[in-house]
């Protein structure tokens, strides 16, 4: 094994998980000397010393022993309180570095040219991200009358990789990885604390930056820009909720009760009540009209539930930006009449494990790192494709 990989490794890993050395040595159940020798390069661990301290980081032992891939050409903001940029950097590069040698192996590689979707997007492009939004619609093959039912599976079907990341924070919603790195690939936080309606949000909200903002793919700009972010909000609102949907949708529902409309309206899209919210106050002219109408669902909401919805906005109230300022005001709170996982799954990862185990180009162990899972679920797993 290579003591540099490896020491940079734990460095890296322990610095994510917030651990002193003496706390990750003693759940390793070795001395703290004898971590910080290894984390140090200095000496050689047997391979059960390996194996506690994957357990105690909650790793696989691949994660401790192979370099993790470099990735440059990634779109990845978030708020200044996340502490773990450099460990989901490392874990999305070693999720598209499984991806990508998947699909060598099986001769499975999509070689669609993405550029053609950048050049459709900069044709609409001088009438407004909306007319983006449409235009990659039609494009996509959905009418101005249909929700967009399965985002995973549409964006696969156009090329893009959909990879999920379990980061326990709100801080961090999704990032996105150019053609250089691997891609074109959305990579959404799917923490089970933030709402699902987020997750969907957030691949549209990605798929509007790999489409209008590839200069801005460089690894070290961590900062977020507001008026990239503004454009893939609207981008994102408009492609899951076109106007004529949205408005039939909208009017069919009129005399129930505010609060009810919206709720109805956003099972209709798969969206945040935030997001309805926000297409309806792009119809009203004054600041105020605007924040009264946050106001309004929020005491709803608490009447119905004797307590506070929590909100993306300074405590004094619902500001009008709340939506717009997306990037600025995450917090994960509930979401009324939620969805779950079920409704944002991809796939085409799972296939091409599928026909690589029992095809035999891979071992179910090798299946079972590539898709995150435990081996006795993969067995689980394969043995249900058998049957």
């Amino acid at each position: 094994m290579s003591l540099e990989i490896l020491g940079g490794n734990l460095l890296r890993l322990r610095h994510a998980r917030g651990l002193s050395q003496e706390k990750l040595a003693a759940a390793a159940g070795i001395s703290r000397i004898a971590y910080m020798n290894i984390e140090r390069r200095q000496s050689e661990p047997r391979p059960d010393t390996v194996r506690a301290l994957a357990k105690a980081l909650k790793v696989r032992v691949p994660e401790l022993l192979v370099e993790a891939p470099t990735l440059k050409r990634v779109r990845f903001r978030s708020l200044k309180r996340l502490k773990r940029r450099e460990q989901v950097l490392a874990e999305v590069g070693q999720k598209l570095r499984d991806f990508v040698e998947l699909e060598a192996q099986l001769q499975a590689a999509d070689q669609r040219d993405f550029d053609r979707l950048r050049a459709i997007a900069a044709e609409a492009r001088p009438q407004g991200i909306i007319a983006v939004a449409a235009a990659m619609r039609a494009h996509f093959g959905l009418s101005d009358h249909e929700p967009v039912h399965d985002i995973c599976g549409l964006l696969e079907h156009q090329g893009i990789k959909v990879l999920s990341v379990n980061i326990a924070t709100d801080a961090f919603l999704g990032l996105s990885v150019s053609e250089e790195d691997g891609g074109p690939a959305v990579v959404v936080n799917t923490w089970d604390r933030l709402p699902v309606e987020h997750w969907i949000f957030s691949a549209a909200h990605e798929l509007a930056h790999l489409l209008l903002h590839l200069q801005a793919y460089q690894v070290d700009e961590a900062f977020e820009d507001n008026e990239q972010e503004r454009d893939a909000d609207v981008f994102a609102s408009h492609f899951l909720m076109p106007d004529k949907i949205f408005r039939r949708e909208w009017d069919g529902t009129v005399g129930l009760p505010l609060f009810d409309r919206v709720l109805k309206v956003k099972r209709v899209f798969r969206v945040s009540w935030r997001t309805v919210l926000y297409r309806l106050t792009e119809e009203l002219s004054g600041t105020n009209q605007r924040k009264r109408l946050w106001i309004q669902f929020a005491s709803a909401y608490q009447q119905r539930n004797h307590k506070v919805l929590l909100k993306m906005v300074e405590p004094e109230g619902v500001g009008a930006d709340a939506y717009r300022a997306l990037f600025d005001l995450h917090k994960a709170g509930p979401e009324p009449a939620g969805m779950d996982r079920h409704d944002f799954q991809s796939d085409r990862l799972w296939r091409l494990v599928r026909q690589a185990t029992m095809g035999g180009e891979i071992t179910l162990a090798r299946g079972a790192e590539i898709l995150g899972i435990k081996l006795n679920d993969m067995r689980d797993l394969a043995g249900s494709w058998a049957s």
